[in-house]
């Protein structure tokens, strides 16, 4: 059987990893003609995500077709679900997630719980919402990993504020991030992983590190899970999908954002839980039994990424010294330029305890250092 992959980067190189084990070919599209897919695909095609044709031409050879970033051509895609190969998730469902004002407006028409927000056109536009602030400002499509999101915490703050359609949405301050991975198969059955909770880099503004169990009550724990649960069921949606949430001072969850696809907060599933999101998400788009999400250690995972002033051919110092240390379990994305703040792989840390477990992943955060073998002394 036949899978075919809309984006080359390392999601898409776990999701094959994974899927090799069960004997599927995989085919995969993406720009980057050394994208980490490229090494280990059946069959690798260097094109436009969103170039129409070349979705449909090398979905129309696969038995499924799946995405392993939402930038992609939504019409390609309808083609091939109209010609009766299954498409997840799917188009409808991806024209809702990949704009961040569709998302918002979703989730107050299906009265599911998010921060106040309004939409903007323009910088211009921003004064008219002035009672808002203070808010962040995310562009309605195309960011990706912190980029397209700016604070606006006054008017004072408008020379930074993006030029395009945007999201302003309210600050949620002192908030707890978190996230839940959901995954929901075509016979319509729903399983989340236990609630991940999210600590991140202040000057990239993307995930440092993470904890499973997430360090909070049973009742947040479950309601989390609840709302999760029903946001994959109102979107109608099979495959996984990965939901961050605010947790507000007095106890209320929100959700923030959601993905479709795996993501960075369900690494440590790989080692950490019976079923990893990445087998999930296979059998969720393969209509296959959905497996067991629970954990089966405390976890804690450290997203790589390269240092600043480095940016050339990539050497991971201190990756040996780290190894020594026991649980500790590294995943390199198979880029060969690092660059500041790029994610060039993660390290998952089983312990006895979420609190071990982040103790010893801080240790490790400290030993491996992302460099540029050709400015560096090794």
């Amino acid at each position: 059987m036949k899978v075919g992959i809309i984006g080359g980067g390392q999601l898409g190189r776990m999701f094959i990893q994974n899927g090799l084990n069960y004997g599927l070919e995989f085919h995969v599209l993406d720009p980057d003609p050394e994208a980490p897919c490229s090494q280990i695909a059946h069959k690798f095609v260097c094109a436009d995500r969103n170039d129409e044709e070349a979705v449909y031409q090398l979905g129309k050879g696969c038995d499924v077709v799946t995405i392993e970033i939402e930038n992609v051509s939504i019409s390609g895609l309808k083609r091939l679900r109209d010609e009766g190969i299954s498409v997840f998730p799917q188009p409808e469902v991806l024209e809702v997630i990949r704009d961040k004002g569709v998302q918002k407006e979703f989730y107050r028409a299906n009265n599911l719980p998010t921060a106040d927000f309004a939409l903007v056109e323009s910088k211009a536009d921003i004064s008219n919402h002035e009672s808002l602030l203070p808010v962040m400002q995310k562009m309605r499509v195309g960011g990706y990993d912190g980029k397209g999101v700016t604070p606006l915490k006054s008017m004072d703050d408008l020379d930074t504020a993006f030029d395009a359609p945007s999201v302003l949405e309210k600050w949620v301050p002192n908030a707890l991030e978190i996230s839940v991975l959901v995954s929901r198969n075509s016979k319509g059955e729903v399983k989340s992983f236990p609630v991940v909770e999210l600590v991140f880099n202040p000057e990239a503004n993307l995930v440092d590190y993470l904890v499973s169990p997430a360090r909070i009550d049973v009742g947040l724990e479950s309601k989390a899970r609840e709302i999760s649960e029903n946001l994959i069921q109102k979107l109608n949606m099979v495959g996984l999908l990965a939901v961050e949430m605010f947790v507000t001072a007095d106890g209320e969850v929100l959700i923030n954002e959601m993905a479709p696809r795996p993501h960075n907060s369900g690494h440590h599933t790989i080692e950490a839980c019976f079923t990893s999101q990445y087998d999930q998400h296979l059998r969720s788009i393969m209509n296959w039994p959905l497996g067991s999400t629970v954990l089966r250690s405390a976890a804690a995972m450290i997203n790589l990424l390269g240092e600043k002033g480095h940016d050339g051919p990539v050497h991971y110092a201190g990756l040996e010294d780290a190894i020594e240390e026991t649980g500790v379990f590294p995943h390199m994305y198979g880029k060969a330029l690092t660059k500041p703040f790029r994610k060039m792989g993660h390290v998952t840390v089983l312990d006895n305890n979420t609190n071990d477990a982040l103790y010893k992943a801080q240790r490790v955060k400290e030993m491996i250092k992302v460099v540029s073998s050709s400015t560096t002394a090794l």
